[in-house]
């Protein structure tokens, strides 16, 4: 891939804005199409294995199917370009500079929590947002707001010392160089993890649009991953390989948005991303103005929002950023935060939502 072209042109922060507007394009459309969502699969798990035939295989339904599509596209596209040296994720800063595992735990936690009480992740709201959610718009801008606190304002010190509890030491762990498996055994089981959810799709009726809108979502990890390395690659300057996250992004957008600044990936991604789900939404008719059902409700959304933008910049991302931009690279952090965030979700919903459906009258 030859960005000297684009880097001409634009110049090297224009070119990682233009970079992560595609990708975000990308992520945003196939995402409102295929209704990924960590939330509606944990859910979906947790009152499977709650229910009246505890951990028989119809837990696995189809949110957990499309949610599954996703994580494994992302990490066979991931593991492939590494395997055949394509491109090199180790100076990625995921991978570069110390994980923090008791970030991973607590961040994971209030993570989950957050995503059940607002009902949807950070990358969900977004996706809702475009298409007319008021909900999602302003639990958005509370994440944003709550991520931005905690990366430099009055809850940074908490987030710093929360962090430094437990870390990996100089850099975070690659699972698959300490496992020993490599990047093609990374690349196997992506690939198991792929055709598990199509199996489970196929039991669950899933439609075929709704599978390749989940692996589209998939596919746009690697292609932010490939597009940055590549354009580090290319630039003069020193330019971060990133991924696919949410809760830095955020906050950086919100605050370039109130005071403009250079603008770099991150900036174009969020937009990009909105934009995406916003034109899927308009051509396929699915456009419709919501709002709050009451006070109760509102103050729901808006506390799970701020955990979320808490615990998304402890666990280092957000159910995009570690559960599946980080997994696919195979980054110890990133699957821990992500065992975290489905526990926290699975336990919130069993205290606070189970109930009340348990309790509400048949139809």
């Amino acid at each position: 891939m030859d960005l000297s072209f684009l880097i001409e042109l634009l110049g090297e922060p224009g070119a990682a804005a233009a970079g992560g507007l595609a990708v975000g394009l990308v992520f945003g459309v196939a995402a409102q199409q295929s209704r990924f969502c960590l939330r509606a699969a944990t859910v979906e798990f947790g009152r499977g294995i709650l229910g009246p035939q505890p951990f028989s295989p119809a837990i696995i339904g189809p949110r957990i199917s499309v949610w599954l599509l996703t994580f494994g596209t992302a990490m066979v596209w991931t593991q492939a370009l590494q395997a055949f040296g394509i491109m090199d994720l180790r100076e990625a800063r995921m991978l570069a500079v110390p994980g923090s595992i008791s970030g991973a735990i607590v961040g994971g936690l209030m993570f989950g929590a957050g995503m059940v009480l607002a009902r949807g992740c950070s990358g969900r709201m977004l996706v809702l947002a475009a298409t007319g959610n008021l909900r999602a718009l302003l639990s958005g801008l509370v994440f944003a707001v709550a991520a931005q606190m905690s990366q430099r304002g009055i809850l940074s010190p908490l987030r710093a010392e929360i962090a430094g509890w437990w870390t990996t030491g100089g850099s975070n762990i690659d699972l698959t160089a300490w496992l020993g498996i490599g990047h093609r055994g990374g690349l196997m089981l992506g690939i198991l993890a792929a055709a598990a959810a199509l199996y489970f799709a196929w039991r669950n009726a899933v439609g075929l649009r709704v599978l390749v809108m989940a692996s589209g979502v998939g596919f746009a990890i690697p292609l932010a991953w490939l597009f940055t390395y590549t354009l580090a690659q290319q630039s003069f300057t020193p330019m971060p390989i990133e991924g696919i996250t949410f809760s830095g992004p955020s906050a950086a957008t919100l605050m370039f948005f109130l005071q403009p600044h250079e603008a770099n990936f991150a900036i174009g991604l969020v937009p990009g991303a909105f934009l995406g789900a916003f034109l899927a939404a308009a051509l396929t008719g699915e456009l419709e103005l919501q709002g709050f059902e009451g006070g109760a409700s509102m103050r729901r959304y808006l506390f799970g929002a701020a955990l979320m933008g808490m615990g998304g910049m402890l666990a280092g991302g957000c159910a995009i950023g570690a559960g599946v931009t980080g997994s696919s690279a195979f980054a110890l952090t990133a699957w821990i935060a992500l065992t975290g965030m489905w526990v926290g979700a699975v336990l919130t919903d069993a205290l606070l939502d189970r109930p009340a459906a348990l309790a509400a009258p048949a139809h």
